[in-house]
């Protein structure tokens, strides 16, 4: 198995450790666990080590027009020196992976993909690059450490760092005499950035960002409490909101879909469905009951079923359960349905996403 370049970082701290798309990496921390991290996060600074996440690069003459013809969103519409968030999809609009992609120039792009979907994104688009574009698999390169929270910009700025940049924008700064990639991005709904250090860094980087962290009355956190966050804010998880099975449309992430732009791939599928409507939509639901959803739980009307839950979880904000779920097409905002939870029927109501009102964009 695979470990990130902080894993005996995490080993001195006690960490629960579990795979994660093939990487050991952290879960959650003694002393603390998921509901204090969560909080920290939602109220002070948190910080997280996610250098499981894939990188990779697209260099090259018409590198642009290469990688807007393979994924789903139009980068022509970001200038250079911004990030965006995109999906690659196959022939049959089903999602092979969906990742952030940094635009250096029209010609150099640096992609964050999944962890587990890392390979499967460079094959597919070195399968299909023309003459003059490499595509390279740059995953033992970087690092990537989270900062998320409010006092975020507070941590940055004891390293001589006033990042005023926009949402989804990106620069080259240094951080304890390392250079590293800052993008004013995150996967939690709080204010904060994703710092990339190289690799052989990392834990100079990591370190500094600790110290600075604790300082503040912040938390080292685990990915449990980033799934908690994410899922507080309806951001969709690979493998369980987008698949190969699952295509944007069903995503209801048709936001991240150009769908102006000349053909790319899978757009036929997707402009179709996009027409005609598909059977089941992506929706937010919110427990009525004590009743918490989980993955892979039947959603249940009048007792046929109707959906699946893909994410579930106790939302440590909202004191209830909460889940993301695909369900019938014809339910909408406001109906009452209900979650099969071992056995006893837990009445849901479909709500409007996210869960938490967002403070990025």
């Amino acid at each position: 198995m695979k470990q990130s370049p902080l894993h005996d970082r995490h080993l001195a701290r006690n960490a629960k450790m579990a795979d994660f798309g093939g990487w050991l990496m952290p879960i959650e921390y003694p002393g603390a666990g998921v509901l204090a991290e969560h909080a920290a996060v939602r109220e002070r600074v948190g910080l997280f080590d996610v250098s499981h996440l894939g990188k990779a690069s697209v260099i090259g003459a018409g590198a642009l027009d290469f990688l807007n013809s393979m994924l789903t969103n139009d980068l022509s519409k970001i200038p250079d020196g911004a990030a965006q968030y995109s999906m690659l999809c196959n022939n049959a609009g089903g999602v092979i992976d969906d990742l952030i992609v940094y635009r250096n120039s029209a010609t150099d792009f640096f992609l964050v993909p999944n962890a587990s979907n890392t390979s499967a994104v460079v094959a597919d688009l070195q399968a299909n690059a023309p003459s003059g574009i490499s595509v390279s698999n740059l995953h033992n390169d970087y690092g990537v450490i989270a900062l998320q929270g409010p006092l975020a910009a507070k941590v940055l700025a004891h390293f001589g760092l006033q990042i005023e940049i926009d949402y989804m924008a990106f620069t080259y700064v240094s951080i304890a005499g390392c250079d590293v990639i800052v993008c004013r991005t995150g996967y939690t709904g709080e204010y904060g950035f994703e710092v990339l250090p190289k690799w052989n860094e990392a834990l100079i980087v990591w370190d500094a960002l600790v110290d600075q962290v604790e300082v503040n009355e912040g938390l080292v956190c685990g990915l449990g409490a980033r799934d908690t966050l994410r899922t507080e804010m309806g951001y969709p998880l690979h493998g369980h909101e987008l698949s190969l099975e699952i295509s944007p449309v069903m995503a209801s992430a048709s936001w991240a879909v150009g769908w102006n732009k000349p053909q790319f791939q899978g757009s036929e599928v997707l402009k179709e469905q996009k027409e005609k409507g598909v059977t089941r939509r992506l929706v937010a639901l919110k427990s009525l009951d004590r009743g918490i959803p989980r993955p892979e739980m039947q959603i249940l009307h009048e007792g046929a079923e109707v959906g699946v839950v893909t994410s579930g979880t106790f939302s440590p904000s909202l004191k209830v359960g909460i889940a993301l779920a695909l369900v019938n097409s014809e339910f909408k905002v406001g109906q009452q349905l209900s979650v099969d939870v071992r056995g006893r029927a837990s009445s849901v109501e479909i709500v409007k996403l996210p869960f938490m009102t967002s403070h990025v964009r």
